[in-house]
């Protein structure tokens, strides 16, 4: 079962390109609409089912639903609103979108699935087969469609570079029983199929020599621990908390949790630097002139004066 369900996506749809998609039909929504009852239901189970067949079954299904679903004519500007446990993220100039979810195994061992859908009035999907576990350097690897570092993807930017625009997607591995993983990857497109990783991570010395190129970014961290790992808007940066060595519980051996402060990586000239610290400043002088409190005792803690009660004197 866990050769088959990958194999699904591979059959019954089209690679060739097409105009962008334009408006569905009346009965084209109604179509979109039937499947999407369905699929909601199967997004829901594979999730929720405490049975592992029943998940297994229910994936089959949604696979192959969502692949019928999608073969309707310009389903591309379809939304899919009631797959709530399935991410579909869209680049700013919405080129394509992609589909993610989550498949639960066993403690140790989660499966992922996805699909790359064109904007396209006919159907242009790129599946997306998870070999994770076959992925020797998952940080400089380029890797394929048919070889996926499988996640699911929680976030999707646009960014340019010298050779035309890339598209970081931001993803979340439940890897293991003890430990998690979010990963930064970058999807391209070269001759119309989708590449995975590129050489856009750079981390150089205090002199700016490079020091380490990376295709992908892969942060593993201990499963008790909230990590933080997205783009910033406000601040136009990638940002992520640094992590530090601990032991962990029993069975685990030592982990990675944050330790409080924050790195990341900043877009220049096609490529993101390397950020060792953020919100570092130090003050040289007091933020107020004089102390809250002064000698006498007479304000209180925001700097205002104490009004007298009975214990007063």
């Amino acid at each position: 079962m866990k050769k088959i369900l990958p194999i699904l996506f591979l059959v019954g749809f089209s690679l060739s390109g097409h105009a962008q998609a334009g408006k569905i039909s009346a009965e084209g929504i109604k179509h979109l609409k039937e499947y999407e009852d369905t699929l909601a239901l199967c997004a829901f189970l594979v999730v929720n089912d405490s049975l592992p067949e029943e998940r297994f079954g229910t994936c089959k299904k949604l696979i192959t639903t969502l692949v019928q679903a999608l073969k309707t004519e310009n389903s591309f500007n379809y939304k899919f609103d009631r797959l709530k446990s399935v991410s579909i993220q869209y680049p700013q100039d919405s080129s394509f979108r992609v589909f993610t979810w989550q498949l639960y195994v066993d403690v140790d061992d989660y499966r992922y699935f996805g699909a790359i859908q064109m904007n396209s009035s006919k159907l242009q999907l790129f599946p997306l087969v998870d070999r994770s576990a076959e992925v020797e350097a998952a940080e400089y690897d380029l890797l394929t469609p048919e070889k996926w570092y499988g996640s699911v993807y929680y976030n999707l930017r646009q960014f340019e570079t010298p050779e035309g625009d890339k598209y970081l997607l931001f993803g979340y591995d439940g890897f293991s029983f003890f430990n998690r993983r979010k990963i930064v990857d970058v999807l391209s497109f070269k001759e119309g199929k989708p590449v995975f990783g590129a050489p856009v991570f750079v981390q150089a010395d205090s002199l700016g020599n490079e020091i380490t190129v990376r295709n992908r970014l892969v942060m593993e961290f201990s499963a008790e621990a909230s990590f933080k790992l997205n783009y910033d808007e406000t601040w136009g940066l990638i940002i992520y908390d640094h992590l530090m060595t601990m032991a962990g519980g029993y069975g685990q051996g030592p982990t990675q949790v944050p330790d409080g402060t924050y790195e990341g990586y900043k877009l220049k000239n096609g490529q993101w630097l390397w950020v060792e610290k953020f919100w570092t400043e130090t003050m040289e002088e007091a933020p107020r002139p004089e102390p809250v409190l002064d000698a006498r005792g007479k304000q209180d803690v925001f700097g205002k004066e104490k009004k007298k009660g009975r214990n007063q004197h």
